[in-house]
């Protein structure tokens, strides 16, 4: 994948969040004076009477975009994961999702690939505390193209969505003309033998591992699942039939993240055997994304050796 280019999540809602302020006047963007990491500070500098820079608040942040979501605005509020999740977990639950506002939560810097930040920023239980939210839309883009997609549906969607973006270059998947839906996965490599759920940076890992299955024998099927919710029930029920195994693969704790989604789903309507692979109840540390993917078996070496293992297992 290293003559793939390679551009951050992060930039494609920038970019996106940009566009669809001169589509619409009713798009604002609200940050916790991140606006620099987060992207948003794009939309700051086309439209600065648009922007609202809430410092160091992000429990303000949600509740300031609440009261915009009921004045008629479509409010995209922006921070690290952590900070987003974290520190205003109650005020997404109860002034964000309970009411059912439209507002759109797009969090940077999740996932370990946060690097030398460390631990403390780097959030592996965001989609976890996200899913759980009644109502809530929950997104993980696999790349640039596919996070523009994800911003532009979210701006669509009438009700709350959290996007999940990443701090490291990625490589770029999808073509120009991909067409996003939200609670649609999509097939991105045929195969018989396995299936490999994934989505966020993990997609061009699991393509890596495929490629380097394919030497051993082991047909794998690739699926990008960029909704996690609402998931797409249909597509995860149809390839567990095709292959009989099913591995997921994600840049989030094997706890309530895909794997979760993916098992509650299977458990109740095929039962299948199944993998998960990602952050195993432990928490993030600090050092260069790169070594730290390898280190979680989340790179492509480690994904082809975790699904060898539990195929020939």
């Amino acid at each position: 994948m290293s003559e793939v280019k390679k551009i951050a999540t992060r930039d494609g809602y920038g970019s996106a969040l940009v566009e669809l302020g001169a589509e619409n006047p009713n798009i604002v963007a609200l940050d916790a004076d991140l606006a620099g990491s987060t992207k948003s500070g794009m939309f700051k500098k086309a439209y600065p009477d648009r922007f609202f820079n809430c410092g160091i608040a992000e429990g303000n942040m949600m509740s300031i975009a609440a009261g915009l979501a009921a004045a008629g605005m479509i409010p995209f509020a922006s921070s690290f994961a952590m900070f987003a999740v974290g520190r205003a977990y109650e005020q997404i639950r109860n002034s964000i999702g309970y009411p059912h506002l439209n507002v759109k939560i797009c969090a940077s810097h999740a996932g370990i690939s946060v690097g030398e930040d460390g631990a403390s920023h780097q959030c592996l239980e965001d989609i976890e505390l996200m899913r759980g939210i009644p109502g809530m839309v929950v997104m993980c883009p696999a790349d640039y193209i596919e996070a523009k997609a994800c911003v532009r549906a979210a701006a669509e969607h009438d009700g709350p969505v959290y996007i999940r973006f990443g701090r490291s270059p990625v490589p770029v998947v999808f073509p120009e003309d991909y067409k996003f839906e939200i609670g649609k996965g999509n097939v991105l490599r045929e195969g018989k033998d396995v299936s490999i759920l994934t989505n966020g940076l993990c997609v061009a890992s699991s393509l890596e591992a495929a490629e380097m299955l394919a030497k051993d024998g082991i047909d794998a099927e690739v699926i990008n699942i960029c909704t996690v919710k609402p998931l797409d029930e249909e597509l995860v029920v149809k390839t567990a039939v095709k292959t009989g195994k099913v591995v997921t693969v994600e840049e989030h704790s094997i706890i309530g993240g895909l794997g979760s989604a993916v098992a509650e789903c299977l458990s109740e309507k095929r039962p299948t055997r199944m993998y998960r692979i990602g952050v195993r109840d432990v928490f993030g540390e600090s050092g260069p994304a790169g070594e730290l993917l390898h280190k979680y078996m989340l790179d492509g070496e480690g994904v082809y050796k975790q699904v060898k293992e539990f195929v020939k297992g």
